[in-house]
């Protein structure tokens, strides 16, 4: 059974944001819940300065501690597949807050109001899909808890298309973000799949899982550049 993850190379980044612009038009996240956020900071000592661009989106911990406070209120809105894949059940989601305040990560978000992406710009992306008619991933509900699910609906199809092989190659069965990067920071895949891209990559760069001391155990993982924050 495959487990998904990532692996973001801060090292490459280079803090253009298209990641966040294409998941933003996949998933169709507003500005109050956003899926994907870009964090930049600055390091080192006058004049050797230089910035650190870091996006952060969910890690699909494998000790999620947003389902775990989700449990234990008898809720239930939140899961983890057998493809280490968290997500949240809009329909039973009641809106209490909780799972935004216990992820170490700041992920989950609620979001107060659905609105259009580019409002007076016409419908775009996911917005284009008749409601009745979109992944349930996409099937919004105001004041609710959002956040990002892996593409989910690609991953999806990419199993039931067969094609589970292609998962991190084909812009069909790819994350939206990791398909956009033109300094390719970031790669998607397997991780239980030691030949896998990622698993590879994670192994060759010392990559490392941020806030680690949580005990979480994310799934995605970092190439820090000198400076950066784990």
């Amino acid at each position: 059974m495959a487990k998904f993850g990532r692996l973001i190379d801060i090292k490459r980044c280079m803090g253009c944001r298209s990641c966040v612009a294409a998941c933003a038009v996949e998933n169709h996240f507003t500005p109050d819940a956003q899926w994907n956020a870009m964090i930049e900071y600055e390091v080192g000592t006058y004049p050797e300065v230089h910035k650190i661009y870091n996006t952060m989106n969910c890690m699909h911990c494998e000790k999620p501690s947003c389902k775990a406070i989700c449990d234990n209120i008898g809720v239930k809105a939140i899961s983890k597949n057998e493809y280490g894949v968290v997500l949240i059940d809009y329909k039973k989601c009641i809106g209490c807050g909780y799972c935004a305040a216990v992820c170490p990560y700041g992920v989950p978000q609620m979001n107060t109001e659905l609105k259009p992406l580019n409002p007076g710009k016409g419908a775009q992306g996911m917005e284009t899909i008749a409601y009745a008619d979109r992944h349930p991933t996409h099937q919004k509900k105001a004041k609710t808890a959002e956040k990002c699910t892996f593409c989910w609906h690609k991953i999806e199809k990419a199993i039931k298309d067969g094609k589970q092989d292609r998962i991190g190659k084909d812009q069909d069965y790819t994350p939206a973000c990791d398909l956009v990067c033109p300094t390719q920071a970031r790669w998607f895949g397997d991780l239980d799949d030691p030949k896998s891209e990622v698993a590879m990559r994670i192994k060759a760069t010392g990559a490392v899982q941020l806030k680690k001391h949580f005990g979480n155990a994310p799934q995605v993982f970092y190439t820090l550049d000198k400076g950066a924050k784990s």
